[in-house]
């Protein structure tokens, strides 16, 4: 069994904090050593700091307090962003928001990196400031850091760690590249459609018989250029509004806060409200309704479309969105909310969106957004191919959350000793 022990950082590592050279000095900037500021270190998305978006020369580093640091050295925000921590992967200097932290010989770098993280709290509760938080060298120094006795333990805890970051960062990157091959598929779909065999039409370039010019670019030439109103059973509606003595109890009530990053609905986050027998009949809502955010404070999220889950009791939306009740007979409902999330749908409404204290959209500006319509099987078969990518993408973030949980575990395992490693077995990270 490893022995473990805790001894205070300032033992573990030499702490140094960094410096700004003149701003007013041309020659102090835009050279060969890189400068990180705490907005590096939030932009960074990985373990490792590669670049900055700044850089100084050694004349700049010379006329400030800022140090060359070497490559593995830990770079701990120390100022108004408090306890974020990257590792850097090359020389780097650093301004004055950070203390660095350079380990001795006794305490395996990577390992103390994820020590401190684990240990952020520890940290935080010594920061101090009337116009910001901040941490000093000396209360730094003084958090206590257990760790194992031997260097093998330590470094065998530290790879473990890593190597289950380096999971997490490569199924993060399969997210991004499947997220950016959806967008090129929709882009295509929306354009090219696809044919009776399953695949995508030519493109015009190649086929420019099988196309036809509308108001919104160029679509197969047997679709049919519409708009929004004859696509749904009624016109889009405003919903409910409920005064605050009437919120507490009753109705599922829709608001904008349950809405997920998938623009599904999530229930549990719905509040609930006294509603009428007829206001249930008049603004409820089923599944496949599309609730369209009517008013918003940015531009940005003005216009978005949620489509609505199985619903699970009696439900009414608020008023600061529109419901859309589509007629299935005239176009699939999952297909009219992507072309509703689509580049030119949104550059649509944004253009026609009314912008005051609130950004808002309404309901004329709704029933003219320009629809492309085609036969019912090409609608199917388009939103078969939608969702296998939507497939993929949700069983990689599944994968995600799962590696994500057992990182959370094993820091707590490792990082306390609770739960001792074999220094000459290899690991293999599987998330289940």
């Amino acid at each position: 069994m490893s022995e473990w022990t805790s001894t205070s950082l300032e033992q573990l590592a030499d702490i140094t904090s960094g410096g700004t050279p003149s701003r007013n000095v041309d020659e102090y900037w835009n050279g060969g050593i890189y400068w990180v500021t705490p907005t590096d270190i939030t932009a960074c998305n990985t373990n490792f700091l590669f670049s900055t978006k700044e850089s100084i020369t050694k004349a700049g580093l010379a006329s400030s307090s800022a140090k060359q640091l070497a490559k593995g050295t830990l770079l701990f925000t120390s100022r108004a962003t408090i306890g974020e921590i990257k590792i850097a992967a090359a020389p780097v200097s650093t301004n004055q928001g950070f203390k660095n932290l350079s380990p001795k010989p006794n305490i395996d770098g990577i390992f103390l990196f994820y020590q401190i993280q684990r240990l952020k709290n520890q940290f935080l509760k010594y920061a101090a400031g009337s116009t910001f938080l901040e941490i000093n060298r000396k209360d730094i120094g003084r958090v206590k850091i257990p760790h194992p006795s031997k260097n093998t333990i330590q470094n065998k805890i530290g790879e473990i760690l890593q190597n289950l970051d380096h999971t997490i960062e490569k199924t993060e990157a399969l997210i991004k590249k499947y997220q950016q091959i959806k967008a090129g598929l929709m882009h295509d779909l929306f354009t090219r459609g696809i044919t009776a065999d399953g695949k995508l039409r030519p493109p015009r370039e190649q086929a420019p018989e099988l196309y036809q010019e509308t108001p919104i670019g160029w679509i197969p030439r047997d679709w049919t250029p519409s708009t929004l109103r004859p696509c749904l059973i009624d016109n889009p509606t405003n919903g409910v509004y409920k005064p605050a003595e009437l919120i507490g109890e009753g109705a599922l009530m829709v608001g904008q806060t349950a809405f997920t990053k998938e623009r599904s609905v999530d229930f549990s986050l719905c509040r609930r409200g006294q509603v009428t027998d007829d206001e249930l009949r008049q603004y409820g809502i089923a599944k496949n309704n599309i609730l369209v955010t009517r008013v918003f404070a940015t531009v940005d999220g003005v216009g978005l479309p949620t489509l609505v889950p199985d619903v699970p009791e009696p439900s009414v939306y608020e008023s600061n969105m529109m419901r859309l009740r589509v007629a299935p007979d005239v176009l699939v409902p999952r297909l009219l909310f992507e072309w509703l999330r689509s580049p030119k749908a949104r550059n649509y409404i944004l253009t026609n969106a009314n912008a005051s204290n609130q950004v808002s959209v309404n309901q004329v500006v709704l029933n003219k957004l320009p629809v492309s319509l085609m036969n019912e099987d090409e609608q199917r078969k388009i939103v078969i191919v939608i969702e296998k990518n939507d497939k993929k993408i949700a069983d990689e973030k599944d994968n995600l959350s799962k590696l994500k949980q057992m990182k959370s575990g094993l820091m707590h395992d490792l990082l306390t000793g609770k739960v001792q490693v074999n220094v000459d077995q290899s690991e293999t990270i599987h998330a289940t």
